[in-house]
């Protein structure tokens, strides 16, 4: 078995097959922009080398095998250039963006309850972390909420890495996890209530968990690439907290020091987490918990609402709640999740003192209908 560690090797080479290498050079090199780096032998060449776009290429003539696929990544847009092309040895030459644009897919909205109790299983993802989907149908592929653990505890075996994403969020509900963000300052403790907006691209790694730790991450769209940054090291020593990532500014929204006010439906009351000033009104973040009785304007009884928006997003934290739509009701309790369509009245009552409701909103602006 070989093993091969980082830095042993020069350089990788892929071998294309060719018939006439003269017209198959020439191709590569006016066409595609490589360079000649040698050819052999000289009184009647059968290979040439060829380096560009950071890949080294041999051609082989009359070798036989596939002429394989080749995918060349494009800063800016090739003027006049087909997507994909054939050279004259039967490569297929792919051209793409090297920071291809995310593409969301068309919201297929949906009225779902998910039950922990009535959980499927738990998988293994990314770094060892243990995923329960809490949206199955994903909403057309547009969102994707996933409840995630690492029950044992201890550093985590992640990396820097970035997300191409439209939005993400990530609220810990249990324990606590030390993370860290490019130019965000040094390592931080996630503890529970507390949350983090990650804007599209910025690097970051999840450093260590207490045992038990739980987070509930939201992200749109459903499908979206996990990248690898191995040439920054964070903490990048900078503290930037206004800085632009995709057109939204990371957030890190600490439970402890929030402030309450009146939420959208009556009977409530909601911290606000700071993401739809940081998103531009892309997405709204609230912990959501029931006032006492005496603070209350109207009687103690259920806050119906209807909103208009993409989605509409609840997660119970703590205690518990009754959903109402038309004649049919729901008992939720902590775990469970729901996604509410617009257009659909809805009707919330909360069962215990203790209610605390995450609520995920995009976009952040919704009119709400009380009666």
């Amino acid at each position: 078995m070989i093993a091969l560690r980082p830095g042993q090797i020069a350089a990788a080479l892929v071998i294309l097959p060719c018939v006439d290498l003269d017209e198959t050079v020439e191709y590569f090199v006016g066409t595609l922009g490589f360079r000649l780096a040698s050819i052999s032998p000289a009184d009647d060449p059968r290979t040439a080398v060829l380096e560009g776009h950071g890949t080294r290429v041999e051609l082989r003539r009359d070798h036989t095998g596939d002429p394989g696929h080749l995918r060349l990544l494009y800063r800016e847009p090739v003027a006049g250039a087909k997507r994909t092309v054939i050279a004259p040895n039967g490569t297929r030459i792919e051209l793409s963006p090297a920071d291809p644009p995310v593409v969301l897919p068309s919201s297929r909205p949906s009225f779902t309850v998910n039950r922990a109790r009535e959980a499927a299983a738990w998988v293994v993802g990314r770094a060892g972390m243990r995923y329960r989907d809490l949206l199955p149908d994903r909403e057309g592929g547009r969102f994707i909420a996933s409840h995630i653990a690492i029950p044992d505890g201890g550093p985590v075996p992640d990396y820097v890495h970035f997300h191409r994403i439209r939005f993400q969020v990530i609220f810990c509900h249990r324990g606590w996890v030390r993370v860290v963000y490019e130019d965000q300052g040094p390592p931080f403790t996630l503890r529970a209530g507390d949350c983090v907006l990650q804007p599209p691209g910025i690097r970051h790694r999840v450093l260590e968990a207490s045992p038990g730790l739980e987070v509930v991450e939201i992200t749109s769209p459903a499908e979206h690439e996990t990248l690898v940054e191995h040439d920054l090291s964070l903490p990048t020593g900078a503290l930037r907290p206004e800085r632009d990532f995709g057109g939204q500014r990371f957030v890190h929204h600490v439970a402890a020091t929030a402030s309450w006010r009146r939420w959208r439906m009556e009977g409530f009351e909601a911290r606000d987490t700071g993401i739809a000033a940081a998103t531009d009104g892309l997405a709204d973040v609230r912990v959501v918990r029931p006032v006492s009785s005496s603070d209350r304007s109207e009687p103690d009884r259920g806050a119906a609402g209807v909103h208009d928006g993409e989605l509409l997003f609840l997660f119970v934290l703590d205690g518990g709640l009754t959903l109402q739509i038309g004649p049919d009701s729901w008992t939720l309790a902590v775990g469970d999740a729901v996604t509410i369509p617009a257009g659909l009245r809805h009707e919330l009552t909360g069962t215990t003192g203790d209610l605390q409701l995450l609520e995920v909103m995009l976009p952040a602006v919704q009119e709400t209908n009380r009666g």
